[in-house]
């Protein structure tokens, strides 16, 4: 092991308040591990609410692990130097299984990448007994896990706080069984009877001529739809922020979820989907669980999609001690009785997504132009240091105009209140599973590149307005792992060697147009059809047409 990364490792765990260190003598040793850098991971409420939830059971022990950051990747190839906990400094291969928490598609080609330091072979087929049993859970594993499927022996489909704790019984049962812990191909069987996970090596996926799915063939006696865990009562959610660490994205922050599901639905919207029905923490819970952080950081992260939705949430907010930052509120009436609670902020956020009524009818975001402004007005004159609004172009049936309209109402905003920073932030449209824009083309790049261009031209001048968007050719990388089925895996493996998805694309054989901009039709078997979430198809594709004809 190399003395340098050891001690940079040693360094990151002087710095963490609640690390957890266990015997890993008689236990199921597991490595938790973030398919990005520690920064971005311990940023993640999911990817620490495992972590505590796997290391409370007496019978397991939990290390992390992630994506080393690019200083010293060449230092790991060098030395050959595996993957390792940060805990035991235990390399990857010498666990019992290791398990992925996915949150984001780009980060698909990090899990090759770490598994190739890690010396692990990528693909289930090519591994034995003497591997560790890889699996995966996160959001992205519960809208389309194909790109990444076959990585995988067992994925979580679902929320896996409601589903770990049986899998992990079943496995100490088996253990028992055959007088030590069971064979890693008796351990993929036996979860076929546990609903929610999915073992991909037990479905064939066959073509049309033209590229498209003919069908799905489950083997094994595998089920033909898997379907989708919840937690039924976020109040008995036992994700919690396990660890406090400066070096976080969130700097010293305790991270505490207050609700999970949007109840508005947006048509382009993963979360109003995908993490429905909407659940909320009840105040006494909430409240206890602010009491028990503050005694650890006076800095607390309230985690929602809509908190202004959030039933309780001036009650929280007047919790005294408490250095609140919040996500982004919704441009309204209740937010505007928030943000006298929120003054001495530095920055709340809200997100118009589109610059005119009509693109916001499309998308429906039933918010209005006023609701926009006024909402503005109220956090600019309460001292409110930053003022961020998102939006999104490319959306479906764009025009000149409505790009447009994103410049006059940021104008708009400007003119209202000339206190306080206006940040806006634009992203590029993504199609995504489970949503109504699922069978609609992402817009071609250098139509979105000349878009950014003219919003960046017409704010310029303006004072006190900033302007910044993502990539657009990452935009698209990020449709093609929405959008992909198993074939895509084969750029997963191109792109170990290369970042440039586009090459990796070319040396895979696979046509980055069919992915993301080909409209599909409603008939068309797409590569998530599988999984079972309780939204149904045909109100999804009425959603869609209504949409398209605004």
């Amino acid at each position: 092991m190399n003395r340098k990364l050891i001690e940079k490792a040693d360094d990151l765990l002087s710095k963490e308040k609640g690390t957890i260190f266990k015997d890993p003598g008689g236990k199921i040793n597991i490595c938790l591990v973030y398919p990005n850098t520690y920064h971005v991971g311990m940023s993640n409420l999911g990817f620490q609410g495992i972590y505590g939830l796997l290391n409370r059971r007496d019978d397991v022990v939990c290390e992390r692990a992630f994506l080393p950051d690019e200083r010293d990747i060449e230092e790991y190839i060098r030395t050959e130097t595996p993957v390792f906990s940060l805990e035991s400094k235990r390399p990857l291969n010498r666990f019992d299984m290791v398990a992925f928490s996915i949150s984001f598609e780009n980060d698909y080609p990090n899990i090759l990448k770490i598994l190739d330091i890690a010396k692990i072979p990528f693909s289930s087929s090519e591994r034995n007994e003497y591997h560790p049993l890889l699996i995966a859970g996160g959001v992205c594993c519960f809208f389309n896990p194909e790109p990444i499927a076959p990585i995988f022996d067992v994925i979580f489909i679902g929320e896996a706080e409601e589903s770990l704790n049986e899998f992990l019984e079943r496995l100490r049962d088996k253990s028992k069984t055959h007088g030590g812990q069971g064979t890693r191909d008796e351990m993929k069987k036996d979860p076929l009877n546990i609903e929610g996970l999915y073992i991909p090596e037990f479905y064939q996926t066959d073509y049309n001529n033209d590229g498209t799915i003919l069908k799905r063939v489950p083997i094994n006696n595998a089920p033909e739809k898997i379907k989708r865990r919840y937690i039924k009562d976020l109040s008995i959610s036992p994700i919690t922020t396990t660890i406090i660490t400066p070096e976080a994205e969130f700097s010293e922050m305790y991270l505490v979820e207050a609700m999970r599901g949007c109840p508005w639905k947006c048509r382009f919207c993963l979360v109003g989907h995908i993490y429905n029905p909407t659940r909320k923490k009840d105040l006494d819970t909430i409240t206890v669980e602010i009491e028990r952080a503050k005694e650890i950081t006076p800095k607390i992260g309230l985690i929602g999609p809509s908190l202004t939705d959030y039933a309780h949430i001036k009650d929280v907010l007047c919790i005294d001690g408490v250095d609140f930052s919040i996500t982004s509120l919704r441009a309204s009436e209740k937010s505007a009785e928030l943000v006298e609670l929120l003054k001495g902020h530095k920055s709340v956020s809200i997100a118009p997504e589109a610059g005119t009524e009509r693109m916001r009818r499309v998308v429906n975001k039933k918010i209005t132009e006023n609701d926009i402004l006024d909402t503005s007005k109220l956090i600019l004159n309460a001292g409110i240091e930053n003022l961020r609004l998102y939006f999104i172009i490319g959306l479906p049936t764009e025009t000149d105009e409505d790009v447009s309209g994103i410049v006059e109402i940021v104008k708009k905003v400007r003119r209202i209140s000339n206190k306080g920073n206006i940040i806006l932030s634009i992203s590029t449209f993504v199609p995504k599973p489970f949503t109504p824009f699922q069978w609609h083309p992402m817009e071609r790049l250098d139509s979105v590149k000349e878009k950014l261009k003219f919003i960046k031209k017409e704010l310029r001048d303006e004072k006190g307005i900033k302007v910044f968007h993502d990539v657009p050719k990452y935009a698209h990388m990020q449709g093609l792992f929405s959008m992909g089925d198993r074939r895509v895996f084969r750029v997963l493996k191109a792109m170990v060697k290369t970042d440039d998805y586009k090459a990796a694309c070319s040396e895979a054989g696979v046509n980055i147009d069919f992915y993301i901009f080909r409209k599909k039709d409603f008939n068309e078997i797409l590569p998530w059809d599988f999984i079972d979430t309780d939204i149904s198809e045909e109100k999804l594709w009425n959603e869609y047409l209504e949409a398209m004809n605004v």
